[in-house]
Protein backbone atom coordinates (compact mmCIF):
# COMPACT_ATOMS: atom_id res chain seq x y z
CA UNK A 1 0.00 0.00 0.00
CA UNK A 2 2.51 2.91 -1.40
CA UNK A 3 1.53 6.17 -0.11
CA UNK A 4 3.68 9.51 -1.64
CA UNK A 5 4.18 10.62 2.19
CA UNK A 6 5.77 7.06 2.68
CA UNK A 7 7.62 4.77 1.20
CA UNK A 8 6.63 0.96 1.68
CA UNK A 9 8.58 -2.19 -0.01
CA UNK A 10 9.14 -5.34 1.58
CA UNK A 11 12.01 -7.45 0.14
CA UNK A 12 13.88 -10.66 1.72
CA UNK A 13 11.70 -9.98 5.02
CA UNK A 14 12.70 -6.74 5.55
CA UNK A 15 10.06 -4.12 5.46
CA UNK A 16 11.57 -0.67 4.42
CA UNK A 17 9.65 2.48 5.43
CA UNK A 18 10.67 5.63 4.60
CA UNK A 19 9.17 9.12 5.78
CA UNK A 20 9.23 10.71 2.55
CA UNK A 21 8.39 14.37 2.82
CA UNK A 22 12.23 15.22 2.48
CA UNK A 23 10.99 19.12 1.18
CA UNK A 24 9.25 19.54 4.61
CA UNK A 25 11.68 18.20 6.86
CA UNK A 26 9.56 14.82 6.89
CA UNK A 27 7.26 16.89 8.95
CA UNK A 28 4.00 14.51 10.10
CA UNK A 29 0.32 15.61 8.53
CA UNK A 30 -2.53 13.92 8.31
CA UNK A 31 -1.92 12.14 5.16
CA UNK A 32 1.21 10.74 6.71
CA UNK A 33 0.59 9.23 9.58
CA UNK A 34 -2.91 7.81 8.51
CA UNK A 35 -0.32 6.30 6.01
CA UNK A 36 1.88 5.33 8.31
CA UNK A 37 -0.64 3.42 10.17
CA UNK A 38 -1.67 1.58 7.49
CA UNK A 39 1.92 0.82 6.51
CA UNK A 40 2.37 -0.39 10.16
CA UNK A 41 -0.53 -2.69 10.76
CA UNK A 42 0.59 -4.52 7.37
CA UNK A 43 4.23 -4.79 8.85
CA UNK A 44 2.49 -6.57 11.28
CA UNK A 45 -0.24 -8.97 9.50
CA UNK A 46 1.64 -9.48 6.51
CA UNK A 47 3.85 -12.55 6.88
CA UNK A 48 6.35 -12.36 4.74
CA UNK A 49 7.67 -9.31 7.22
CA UNK A 50 10.11 -10.38 9.97
CA UNK A 51 12.04 -6.95 10.96
CA UNK A 52 11.05 -3.28 9.68
CA UNK A 53 13.65 -0.75 8.80
CA UNK A 54 12.52 2.88 9.34
CA UNK A 55 14.27 5.94 8.42
CA UNK A 56 13.60 9.54 6.77
CA UNK A 57 14.32 10.70 3.21
CA UNK A 58 16.75 13.29 2.32
CA UNK A 59 18.73 15.32 5.11
CA UNK A 60 16.81 14.96 8.19
CA UNK A 61 14.53 11.89 10.12
CA UNK A 62 11.69 13.94 10.86
CA UNK A 63 11.26 17.59 12.39
CA UNK A 64 7.88 16.33 14.15
CA UNK A 65 4.64 17.64 13.52
CA UNK A 66 4.17 19.78 10.17
CA UNK A 67 2.80 23.19 11.55
CA UNK A 68 2.04 25.08 8.55
CA UNK A 69 -0.35 22.36 8.12
CA UNK A 70 -1.75 22.83 11.84
CA UNK A 71 -2.00 26.97 10.80
CA UNK A 72 -3.78 25.73 8.29
CA UNK A 73 -6.41 23.91 9.95
CA UNK A 74 -7.45 26.80 11.79
CA UNK A 75 -10.28 26.81 14.52
CA UNK A 76 -10.03 23.02 13.37
CA UNK A 77 -7.03 22.30 14.91
CA UNK A 78 -7.99 20.20 18.44
CA UNK A 79 -9.95 18.13 16.02
CA UNK A 80 -7.36 17.78 13.50
CA UNK A 81 -4.46 17.23 16.02
CA UNK A 82 -7.09 15.01 18.14
CA UNK A 83 -7.32 12.83 14.84
CA UNK A 84 -3.23 13.00 14.04
CA UNK A 85 -2.37 11.60 17.46
CA UNK A 86 -4.85 9.12 17.23
CA UNK A 87 -3.66 7.03 14.03
CA UNK A 88 0.06 7.89 15.27
CA UNK A 89 -0.50 6.27 18.60
CA UNK A 90 -1.84 4.04 17.18
CA UNK A 91 1.02 2.78 14.63
CA UNK A 92 3.35 3.26 17.76
CA UNK A 93 1.44 0.88 19.92
CA UNK A 94 0.95 -1.75 16.60
CA UNK A 95 4.71 -1.09 16.19
CA UNK A 96 5.93 -2.12 19.94
CA UNK A 97 3.09 -5.33 19.73
CA UNK A 98 4.12 -6.88 16.80
CA UNK A 99 6.61 -9.40 16.89
CA UNK A 100 8.98 -7.89 13.91
CA UNK A 101 11.44 -6.22 15.30
CA UNK A 102 11.77 -1.88 14.08
CA UNK A 103 15.09 -0.77 13.35
CA UNK A 104 15.19 2.98 13.23
CA UNK A 105 17.95 4.57 11.13
CA UNK A 106 18.15 8.74 12.36
CA UNK A 107 19.73 10.26 9.39
CA UNK A 108 19.52 13.81 10.50
CA UNK A 109 17.57 15.64 12.56
CA UNK A 110 14.92 13.77 14.79
CA UNK A 111 12.94 16.85 16.46
CA UNK A 112 9.50 16.63 18.34
CA UNK A 113 7.10 14.00 17.14
CA UNK A 114 10.17 12.46 15.11
CA UNK A 115 12.55 12.03 18.15
CA UNK A 116 9.03 10.74 19.84
CA UNK A 117 8.90 8.47 17.05
CA UNK A 118 12.76 7.13 16.95
CA UNK A 119 12.64 6.38 20.61
CA UNK A 120 9.45 3.99 20.18
CA UNK A 121 12.23 1.36 17.73
CA UNK A 122 13.77 -1.32 19.30
CA UNK A 123 17.38 -0.64 18.06
CA UNK A 124 17.79 2.76 17.09
CA UNK A 125 21.08 3.61 15.09
CA UNK A 126 22.19 7.55 14.26
CA UNK A 127 24.28 9.21 12.00
CA UNK A 128 26.60 10.93 13.51
CA UNK A 129 25.41 14.21 12.34
CA UNK A 130 22.21 13.33 13.74
CA UNK A 131 20.53 15.68 16.39
CA UNK A 132 17.60 14.98 18.75
CA UNK A 133 15.11 17.88 21.00
CA UNK A 134 11.91 17.26 22.10
CA UNK A 135 10.81 20.94 20.61
CA UNK A 136 7.63 20.78 21.77
CA UNK A 137 7.32 23.45 24.59
CA UNK A 138 9.42 25.70 21.72
CA UNK A 139 6.08 25.67 19.82
CA UNK A 140 3.76 26.25 23.23
CA UNK A 141 2.83 22.36 22.74
CA UNK A 142 3.24 19.38 25.17
CA UNK A 143 4.90 15.84 23.88
CA UNK A 144 3.14 13.41 21.95
CA UNK A 145 3.46 10.18 20.62
CA UNK A 146 4.67 8.26 23.28
CA UNK A 147 7.59 10.24 24.21
CA UNK A 148 6.52 10.79 27.75
CA UNK A 149 6.70 7.47 28.22
CA UNK A 150 9.62 6.00 26.41
CA UNK A 151 11.86 9.16 27.75
CA UNK A 152 11.54 8.75 31.11
CA UNK A 153 12.45 5.24 30.82
CA UNK A 154 15.40 5.39 28.76
CA UNK A 155 17.18 8.12 30.29
CA UNK A 156 15.19 8.23 33.72
CA UNK A 157 12.72 10.90 35.34
CA UNK A 158 14.69 13.88 35.91
CA UNK A 159 16.60 13.94 32.63
CA UNK A 160 13.23 13.31 30.87
CA UNK A 161 12.02 16.20 32.20
CA UNK A 162 14.84 18.63 31.90
CA UNK A 163 15.11 17.73 28.21
CA UNK A 164 11.31 18.11 27.70
CA UNK A 165 11.34 21.36 29.17
CA UNK A 166 14.21 22.91 27.81
CA UNK A 167 14.48 21.02 24.53
CA UNK A 168 18.14 21.26 24.68
CA UNK A 169 19.69 19.70 21.65
CA UNK A 170 21.60 16.51 21.85
CA UNK A 171 24.35 15.65 19.38
CA UNK A 172 24.32 12.08 18.40
CA UNK A 173 27.12 10.89 20.97
CA UNK A 174 25.26 12.30 24.01
CA UNK A 175 22.21 10.96 23.03
CA UNK A 176 23.68 7.16 22.54
CA UNK A 177 25.25 7.84 26.43
CA UNK A 178 21.74 8.52 27.35
CA UNK A 179 19.97 5.47 26.23
CA UNK A 180 17.86 7.49 23.20
CA UNK A 181 19.68 5.00 20.88
CA UNK A 182 22.05 2.56 20.93
CA UNK A 183 24.56 2.92 17.75
CA UNK A 184 25.99 5.66 16.72
CA UNK A 185 27.50 5.09 12.42
CA UNK A 186 29.57 7.38 10.67
CA UNK A 187 27.04 9.33 8.09
CA UNK A 188 27.77 7.17 4.90
CA UNK A 189 27.43 4.24 6.59
CA UNK A 190 24.28 4.71 8.50
CA UNK A 191 21.92 2.89 6.17
CA UNK A 192 24.15 -0.16 5.50
CA UNK A 193 24.24 -0.64 9.50
CA UNK A 194 21.26 -0.50 10.44
CA UNK A 195 20.44 -2.81 6.96
CA UNK A 196 22.96 -5.12 8.04
CA UNK A 197 21.04 -5.57 12.05
CA UNK A 198 17.58 -5.72 10.05
CA UNK A 199 18.58 -8.49 7.74
CA UNK A 200 20.03 -10.04 10.92
CA UNK A 201 16.37 -10.10 12.61
CA UNK A 202 14.68 -10.97 9.42
CA UNK A 203 16.72 -14.20 9.36
CA UNK A 204 15.81 -14.67 12.90
CA UNK A 205 13.25 -16.38 15.78
CA UNK A 206 10.68 -13.68 14.73
CA UNK A 207 8.12 -14.90 17.74
CA UNK A 208 11.12 -14.94 20.46
CA UNK A 209 11.75 -11.53 19.38
CA UNK A 210 7.65 -10.46 19.81
CA UNK A 211 8.42 -12.16 23.26
CA UNK A 212 11.16 -10.21 23.81
CA UNK A 213 9.49 -6.79 23.24
CA UNK A 214 6.00 -8.24 25.36
CA UNK A 215 7.52 -9.24 28.59
CA UNK A 216 10.60 -5.78 28.52
CA UNK A 217 7.14 -3.64 28.40
CA UNK A 218 5.00 -5.18 30.66
CA UNK A 219 7.88 -5.34 33.39
CA UNK A 220 7.06 -1.97 34.57
CA UNK A 221 3.75 -2.78 35.46
CA UNK A 222 3.90 -6.07 36.33
CA UNK A 223 5.29 -7.96 39.96
CA UNK A 224 7.67 -10.20 40.66
CA UNK A 225 5.79 -13.41 40.04
CA UNK A 226 3.66 -11.89 37.45
CA UNK A 227 6.43 -11.23 35.22
CA UNK A 228 7.89 -14.27 35.67
CA UNK A 229 4.46 -16.34 35.12
CA UNK A 230 4.39 -14.52 31.95
CA UNK A 231 8.29 -15.70 31.33
CA UNK A 232 6.99 -18.89 31.94
CA UNK A 233 4.17 -19.33 29.77
CA UNK A 234 5.92 -17.87 26.69
CA UNK A 235 9.68 -19.69 26.90
CA UNK A 236 7.44 -22.46 27.15
CA UNK A 237 5.26 -21.55 23.98
CA UNK A 238 8.86 -20.90 22.20
CA UNK A 239 9.96 -24.05 23.04
CA UNK A 240 7.14 -25.69 21.34
CA UNK A 241 7.13 -23.73 18.27
CA UNK A 242 8.82 -24.08 15.14
CA UNK A 243 11.63 -21.90 15.56
CA UNK A 244 12.25 -23.03 18.70
CA UNK A 245 12.66 -26.64 18.42
CA UNK A 246 15.14 -25.92 15.50
CA UNK A 247 17.14 -23.85 17.70
CA UNK A 248 17.50 -26.40 20.36
CA UNK A 249 17.81 -28.91 17.73
CA UNK A 250 20.63 -26.64 16.09
CA UNK A 251 22.40 -26.11 19.58
CA UNK A 252 22.62 -29.71 20.51
CA UNK A 253 23.91 -30.88 16.76
CA UNK A 254 26.28 -28.00 16.95
CA UNK A 255 25.16 -26.11 13.45
CA UNK A 256 23.33 -22.66 12.74
CA UNK A 257 19.70 -22.33 12.96
CA UNK A 258 17.95 -22.47 10.24
CA UNK A 259 14.48 -20.07 11.36
CA UNK A 260 11.25 -19.56 9.55
CA UNK A 261 9.68 -16.94 12.05
CA UNK A 262 7.20 -19.47 13.17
Amino acid sequence: MPADSILYEVRDGLAYVTLNRPDAANAFDLDLVRAFHRIVIDCDKNKAVRTVLLTGAGKMFSAGGDLKFFLKAGDRIASVLAEMTGSLHAAVAVMNRMDAPVVVAVNGMAAGGGLSLAMAGDIVFAAESARFTMAYTDAGLSPDGSSTWFLPRLVGFRRAKELALTNRMLGAAEAMELGIVDRVAPDEELIAEAEKQAHRFAEGPTGAYGAVKRLMAESFQNGLETQMELESRDIAARAASGDGREGVRAFAEKRKPVFSGE
